[in-house]
């Protein structure tokens, strides 16, 4: 009916009688006609013809969990110990058939395979599918079959809501588990949470269960839970005297404070970190901790302390001739120096850094000292100084065979000014 409805509705678009018709010019010959009929006969029927020949896609696929049709392998919907065990080896048999499917590029005859055994495992319980649900999960995960994963995830959460009031706590960790295989940490969090509120305050079971809470916050970048967690476990290792969870645990909240830039709390845990490798003579560990205090310092903007902290990054680090760290810091505390103007201790902190970058062989640090030397003279004005420096970054950028333009250049500006 509707072809017809749309062939009437082109043919009142069809050239009027000659009394009221537009000049030939405007409807050309009868073949613009024919093709105008034609094409509006087609923009009716196709789109109409195109549904016809199409079955439409199901609005709401059926659940491949939820499907109720009698399977061969489960003789009795209450099969007996027996039957459960045969069960049980006949669902390995279709695991196995699956990998093989899948590992053939037939994918949907492996998911297909696997949701037949989800099914049947209901019958074996819910630990059994459980960790059957979270096994298949991470491979749907991993192929981005996300239709598979969100009814594997629909499943697991109907089984925790099941689960709100249990005790069992392997069952309960497999309930954890699946839903990080299915990379819902909310809900595994929520699990995890319930497991140590069954554990012993204290107990080495707890601590762990609080390090996975903590884990599994850091890998989501929840950087708030996983402080509170980790400080947690601080406090734990701390009452308990134990320093390799106190070093462990001090370190980790170092790095989220780095990460989430919490610039005051990251100095505090640092300073907390280096008493102990202080204590427990870790000295090699101590340069690089004080160079990371210095660097939070400077950005919070207390320069004092960050003026002292660098020193003491260099110092400790001469001392355990580190002399590459020793340069880093030197580096580090010569640009704050001319930051702050402060133009003598720059130049003779820089003389101490050629030093350090010659014991550490670093000819490419000293070359960049001698242009840093050559820089500051020429803006005091001291010109033969700068020349001097100037020169022997050069000679070192021959060795290199790098910048040797630049600090021709420079050399060359520095004896103009000298013959003026």
């Amino acid at each position: 009916m509707r072809q017809y409805i749309c062939m009437i509705h082109a043919f009142n678009f069809l050239p009027m009688p000659s009394s009221h018709r537009l000049p030939n010019k405007y409807f050309g010959h009868s073949l613009v006609l024919k093709l105008f009929v034609s094409a509006a006969f087609w923009l009716c029927i196709g789109p109409n013809a195109s549904a016809q020949s199409k079955t439409p896609p199901a609005e709401f696929p059926v659940n491949p969990l939820e499907i109720t049709t009698p399977d061969p392998l489960l003789p009795s919907p209450s099969p007996t110990p027996e039957e459960q065990k045969n069960l049980a080896v006949a669902l390995e048999q279709l695991n196995t058939q699956a990998q093989a499917k899948l590992i053939a590029g037939d994918k949907l005859g492996a998911f297909e395979t696997w949701n037949r055994e989800l099914r049947l495992r209901r019958v074996l319980g819910y630990l059994a599918e459980t960790q059957a649900l979270g096994r298949v999960g991470a491979i749907a995960w991993t192929e981005n079959e996300r239709y598979q994963v969100q009814v594997i995830t629909q499943r697991l959460d109907a089984i925790s809501q099941q689960l709100k009031s249990s005790n069992d706590l392997q069952l309960l960790t497999a309930l954890a588990s699946a839903f990080e295989q299915v990379r819902v940490p909310k809900s595994a969090l929520a699990v995890y949470n319930q497991i140590l509120a069954l554990q012993p305050q204290g107990s080495a079971a707890a601590e762990e269960t609080l390090q996975t809470i903590a884990e599994l916050n850091l890998s989501w970048f929840d950087y708030p839970q996983a402080i509170a967690s980790y400080n947690q476990l601080l406090s734990i290792a701390k009452a308990k005297s134990d320093r390799p969870g106190e070093l462990a645990y001090l370190q980790q909240l170092v790095y989220i404070y780095d990460q989430s830039k919490q610039r005051q709390q990251a100095v505090e845990t640092k300073q907390q970190l280096l008493t102990i490798y202080q204590q427990e003579k870790l000295l090699t560990e101590v340069p690089k901790l004080y160079l990371a205090i210095a660097t939070d310092y400077e950005v919070l903007g207390q320069l004092e302390q960050a003026f002292a902290s660098y020193q003491q990054a260099y110092t400790s680090a001469w001392a355990l001739q580190q002399f590459f760290q020793a340069g880093e810091a030197l580096r580090k505390l010569v640009a704050l120096y001319r930051s702050q103007d402060q133009v003598d201790e720059a130049l003779q902190t820089s003389q101490i850094l050629l030093q350090a970058d010659e014991q550490a062989v670093n000819v490419y640090g000293m070359m960049n000292t001698y242009d840093q030397i050559g820089q500051i003279n020429v803006k005091r004005g001291n010109y033969s100084e700068a020349l001097a420096a100037f020169q022997n970054g050069l000679d070192l950028a021959k060795q290199l065979q790098y910048q040797q333009d630049y600090f021709t250049q420079q050399v060359e500006a520095a004896n103009k000014q000298i013959s003026k």
